[in-house]
């Protein structure tokens, strides 16, 4: 009987099949293939839990129930600690509802104010600023997780040391640290559940606000025409670049004020520029404040006061705001819609971990 040949083909089919299973695998275990399941699952996945984040010092307990359906997201966020407080957001509008001052804030933006956002824009392959690492494996909330560090590369922005689910993919601990390694920020998941369907009546908020004061802040409303100086950065932090740029009036203010963004793809910070007006002094320059991970400085440019404020150190802002400059004429996209890169005009956020920020 003759013996089969052997078939090179074969065996090359079969050997590519194994590089390919490797691959796959390898990529699975792989720090930025990690970030990227978390991203997919938490802009496909409903989820409701508990969590406590703390922050400055501070602890606090809250309930989120997210749904997406049809491609709109909806988000309650209700604090657990007695304050009442409510975040509720569907599409690109969030509501917060202040029992304690009878207020709800209402605003339109399309991302701002979700909990778990800043999770989602975490990819170290585009920014150049940041390295990421598998740190191990640990129990989180009864469940295996794989953790995962994006750290900084310099001392001008924070890392993140993510808690990622094995099974499911979702974030269930995330910490903000600096580039020492120091806790600047924490949330953790106590509960988390993920259920197929969510019913409306269960975004809806527990709080009666007939009789409450609502303040609406919407970005048709917010650009001005009123003319200004373009504003540019002589010198920014690495990575940094200015992303938005835009004239606007703040709700209860008559002064046309500037309004920039500058981004690493990751952190970013709001600078506004607002005129002195004729006849008052120069506020002196302040030192750069913190509260948990939120950073900001004032200083005074040319007569216009500039305040810098974002979640990161100190230094940054403070780099940012010193490198300021006014040009001469009025700067392309500085009367409403669009700004300088193109993108629409910004609005304030809410956090849903604290209010206004």
């Amino acid at each position: 009987m003759d013996r089969p040949r052997p078939n090179p083909q074969a065996a090359l089919r079969c050997l590519i099949g194994v590089v390919a299973l490797a691959t796959t695998a390898q990529a699975a275990d792989d720090p930025q293939g990690w970030l990227q399941r978390m991203e997919q699952a938490l802009t496909t996945r409903n989820y409701e839990g508990v969590f406590v984040h703390e922050h400055g010092g501070q602890s606090e307990t809250l309930r989120i129930l997210h749904r997406v359906s049809g491609g709109e997201v909806a988000e309650r966020i209700v604090s657990m600690d007695g304050s009442g407080r409510e975040f509720i957001r569907r599409g690109a509008e969030l509501s917060t509802y202040l029992p304690d001052q009878k207020l709800v804030l209402v605003e339109k933006s399309p991302d701002s104010g979700l909990l778990l956002t800043e999770l989602r824009a975490v990819d170290t392959t585009t920014s150049g600023q940041y390295a990421s690492r598998d740190v191990g494996r640990a129990r989180v909330a009864g469940r295996d997780t794989r953790v995962i560090a994006v750290e900084p590369l310099d001392d001008y922005r924070y890392g993140y040391r993510i808690w990622i689910d094995e099974a499911t993919a979702m974030p269930l601990k995330s910490q903000l640290r600096s580039a020492s390694g120091r806790v600047v920020e924490q949330l953790i998941f106590t509960s988390l559940t993920l259920p197929a369907q969510m019913a409306d009546a269960v975004l809806q908020p527990a709080v009666d606000a007939r009789g409450y004061r609502w303040l609406r802040y919407d970005s048709a409303v917010a650009a001005t025409d009123a003319p200004a100086a373009a504003w540019q950065a002589d010198e920014l932090p690495p990575g940094f670049r200015m992303t938005v740029r835009s004239i606007q009036r703040l709700p209860g203010s008559s002064t046309a004020v500037t309004h920039l963004v500058f981004s690493d793809g990751l952190a970013s910070v709001s600078v506004f520029v607002e005129a002195h007006e004729r006849g008052t002094r120069d506020a002196p320059t302040t030192d750069a404040t913190s509260v948990g991970s939120s950073s900001a400085f004032s200083t005074t440019v040319d007569g216009h006061r500039v305040t810098a404020i974002g979640e990161v150190p100190p230094d940054t802002v403070r780099a940012i705001a010193r490198s300021l400059r006014p040009t001469a004429g009025e700067g392309r996209g500085e009367r409403g819609g669009t700004g300088a890169d193109g993108f629409g005009p910004p609005i304030r956020s809410l956090d849903p971990r604290g209010g206004p920020r």
